[in-house]
């Protein structure tokens, strides 16, 4: 029973409502004929001029870590202090890790007592002590052999004179062959003591010089056990912490490094926009020109970007191919692994005609605007349009600069009827480029 009469309710408020809306409308339509007609509608018209416009570009992009470091020990031990922040940014030669460094200095100690020990006994071999006593030796050969061909010499005239005996001359003979084979024996001994000198300084050269590598050896080890940076850029986590065992046979690093300025862009253009490209008589200006890095939330990146490198062969699974990028990132903002576009200025339009989107109509195919006459009076026109840069199309034909576009307000034209045309105002954050 409620339920009935609550429709009856409803029903009676529409007819009401009804009846309400015809006497408002009555009422407007007399005052509208008291006034001489409705007032002209209000549109936001462009006046259209020639202008030069460039055309862009967008290509889906992704950010990478081109020179990626595994920072990995060189030497065996446990690492004993660790002395950075996963994720901060360093610098090269900054220290990363210090290993137990105490087996190394013992090496370097060790090393340094055999160079020593090496060294004195080059030294003295080059004094050559026992050549000067091999010498001095034949010096006294020598003397003795002179001293005996001076008595021969002169007891052979006193024993023709009788004045001498054989046997003291015989003596004499005696003594001077012995003396020289003394002579010879001690020159064969200088010369054998000159080849083993010279032989003991070459073997104590060399030795030297191997334990001076022995020295550098254990030195490196000594320095490769504070591990260092070797390149600038940020860091990632530890996978080996204070306590662990670094091996130099380890697959696994310790840690990477990602260089961050400049950062890597790799972006793919399919195999027709390459091949309309390469035949380009400006190809060479157009790759040298400035790149702009679209990020995901829509802003631009601070610092254009150039290309570097173009693959060398077409995906066969995509047909498109790879072009690599820089991009300047003194900040830091931009990591590897994050999406944007990549924008390219690829054209430039010269002296035509870039009205907004919004200004064009399309049926079925067919596409118009409404522009406004000197008298106010609304027209349609046809109009062929060509690229469009950003929110804005270019209309290659139907137009001629000075003609006055509705922008806002279409769909209070009419064609023939008078408007108020007033001076379209963009946004104030245009769609971009």
């Amino acid at each position: 029973m409620q339920s009935s009469f609550r429709g009856r309710f409803a029903a009676l408020g529409i007819l009401m409502g009804a009846a309400l809306g015809a006497v408002s409308c009555a009422s407007s339509s007399e005052a509208a004929k008291a006034t001489g007609g409705p007032p002209p509608a209000s549109v936001s018209v462009v006046e259209v001029k020639s202008e030069d416009v460039p055309l862009y570009s967008d290509y889906a992009a992704q950010t990478f870590a081109r020179d990626l470091v595994e920072v990995r020990g060189r030497v065996d031990g446990y690492i004993e202090k660790r002395f950075f922040q996963v994720g901060a940014d360093v610098k090269a030669g900054q220290p990363l890790y210090v290993l137990d460094l105490r087996p190394y200095q013992a090496e370097v100690a060790k090393a340094k007592g055999e160079l020593a020990q090496a060294e004195a006994s080059l030294d003295f071999a080059r004094r050559q002590v026992a050549l000067a006593q091999a010498e001095a030796d034949l010096a006294q050969a020598d003397a003795n052999l002179l001293k005996a061909k001076q008595d021969v010499d002169r007891l052979r005239p006193l024993v023709k004179a009788d004045a001498a005996s054989q046997q003291d001359l015989d003596n004499s003979l005696a003594s001077q062959q012995a003396n020289q084979a003394n002579v010879n024996a001690k020159r064969a001994n200088v010369e054998q003591t000159r080849l083993s000198t010279k032989a003991s300084i070459e073997t104590g050269t060399a030795l030297v010089e191997s334990r001076k590598a022995s020295l550098r050896t254990a030195e490196l080890n000594l320095e490769y056990g504070t591990i260092t940076a070797p390149i600038s850029g940020r860091i990632g986590d530890s996978l080996l912490q204070v306590g662990g065992l670094v091996s130099r046979n380890s697959t696994q690093p310790l840690t990477t490094i990602v260089p961050l300025d400049p950062i890597w862009v790799r972006f793919k253009v399919s195999e027709s926009a390459h091949l309309i490209f390469e035949r380009r008589s400006d190809k060479v200006q157009v790759r040298a020109r400035p790149l702009e890095l679209v990020l995901a939330d829509g802003s631009v990146h601070s610092n254009a970007g150039h290309i570097e490198n173009l693959l060398n062969q077409i995906d066969p699974k995509t047909g498109t191919l790879e072009i690599q990028a820089t991009f300047p990132n003194p900040q830091h903002i931009l990591l590897p692994g994050q999406f944007g576009r990549v924008r390219i200025r690829i054209d430039d339009k010269i002296n035509v005609i870039a009205i907004s989107q919004r200004a064009i109509t399309d049926l079925q195919g067919l596409q118009s605007v409404f522009t406004v006459g000197p008298d106010n009076k609304v027209q349609a026109r046809t109009v062929v349009t060509g690229d469009r840069v950003g929110d804005r199309v270019i209309v290659e034909q139907g137009l001629k600069p000075g003609d006055r576009v509705i922008v806002e307000g279409v769909q209070k034209a009419r064609p023939g009827a008078v408007v108020n045309p007033k001076p379209w105002v963009p946004d104030p954050k245009p769609a971009g480029k």
